[in-house]
């Protein structure tokens, strides 16, 4: 098979909104204006530069990319409008503005000066970030790309008859003389990566900016349509999948983080683990716990948190930084204890649903989790391949 990898633009995506994050933790604005402004604003001129703007609609349309699903390929022109590559293009754009924003003042002059920066640039970020163009199928849901509502139903049950396996359905066709192009089907998370990275309310707001409402019926009608045209052919599959489920079907997403948890240990994908194991999983299932289970996020003025811990999970420890102190984490199913390690930072906010505390380094404070915030009690064990819709 031609390996056309070479067509995921949208590996500068992540490597900007990793730029992002780490700024947003550790609110370090020497570093955002010595490197981390400039990696944002390169990747965002990458992507606008890259956006072709159609006057008569005011969308922008990005041809010839392929995304993290991998089956599709465009037969190795790419696809047109990736709605993981579009929506995190116009995310990146608007990152962009807000790190010029940041660094307001002589820092703003400076980076501007260096990367030769104008005023309509900026601009032209801005109108991208507002303008890129989405394909929604009739019914509501996000389409992969534009044309993947016109693709072939895949028959799943049949296939996993016949092979067991077949999280490479892309070299199974291949040997029937088949295409992956031809179908409605992924490798691993396409559309779902942006409930990953963004949360359910930052893609709907991200959505919005584009000027496409988006319901959160539309979200899990469109979270259930892709889990269940996905082959888990990545041992990565399962970490997005489980954490975006970790706030629709408690249930499914506590089974699919016990497969990503034994992905080496069992050798699920048949003798990969003897060529190298997969620490990007390994990484996976602890950012997992952090951001789907405990609910952490960060942004420049708190800590906020969203507990989700699954009833077969007792307990969470673990200890963060942001901002310049480290907090030690413990949670359980009644409640959520923080204690700040002593240092000299200015004190921080932190938040559980609508309960918000100020902290100092050395002070400490426990949340008492509302019931509607702690799990339900445990039920039988659900079977591995159980396909329950959130």
């Amino acid at each position: 098979m031609p390996d056309n990898s070479h067509l995921q633009r949208h590996v500068g995506l992540a490597v900007a909104y990793n730029a992002w994050q780490h700024y947003q933790v550790t609110g370090d604005l020497d570093w955002l204006a010595g490197q981390g402004a400039e990696l944002i604003i390169e990747v965002a001129r990458y992507f606008s530069a890259s956006a072709v703007h159609d006057s008569q609609t005011d969308r922008f349309h990005i041809a010839g990319v392929m995304g993290p699903d991998e089956y599709h390929d465009g037969h190795g022109h790419g696809v047109r409008d990736n709605t993981y590559t579009n929506v995190m293009a116009a995310w990146v754009c608007a990152r962009a503005v807000a790190a010029l924003q940041e660094l307001a003042g002589h820092p703003r002059d400076d980076v501007m000066a260096r990367l030769q920066i104008g005023e309509a640039e900026i601009a032209h970020w801005t109108h991208v970030s507002r303008r890129l163009a989405i394909a929604v199928h009739a019914d509501g849901i996000l389409s992969q790309f534009d044309g993947y509502e016109d693709l072939i139903e895949l028959d799943w049950a049949s296939y996993r008859n016949r092979y067991g396996n077949i999280g490479r359905l892309d070299l199974i066709l291949e040997s029937e003389d088949d295409n992956s192009n031809r179908y409605k089907l992924a490798k691993q998370p396409d559309v779902v990566m942006l409930v990953y990275l963004l949360g359910q309310d930052g893609l709907r707001q991200q959505l919005a900016r584009l000027g496409y409402p988006f319901s959160q019926d539309d979200l899990v009608r469109t979270v259930t349509y892709y889990l269940d045209r996905t082959s888990n052919g990545s041992t990565l599959s399962r970490v997005v999948s489980a954490s975006v489920l970790a706030g629709l079907d408690e249930s499914r997403s506590w089974s699919l983080f016990r497969e990503a948890l034994i992905a080496d240990l069992d050798d699920t994908q048949g003798g990969t683990t003897r060529e190298g194991i997969h620490l990007g999983a390994m990484a996976g299932t602890i950012d997992l716990i952090a951001r789907s289970f405990v609910g952490l996020s960060c942004d420049p003025t708190r800590v906020s948190f969203a507990p989700r811990l699954p009833p077969r999970l007792p307990n969470i420890r673990f200890q963060f930084a942001y901002r310049g102190h480290r907090i030690d984490l413990e949670l359980d199913h009644h409640t959520l204890r923080l204690q700040l390690l002593p240092s000299p930072a200015p004190p921080i906010r932190l938040r559980v649903a609508t309960e918000e505390v100020s902290l100092a380094g050395g002070e400490s404070h426990t949340f008492a989790l509302a019931p509607g915030l702690q799990p339900a009690e445990p039920t039988e064990r659900e079977p591995t391949e159980r396909r329950a819709r959130p």
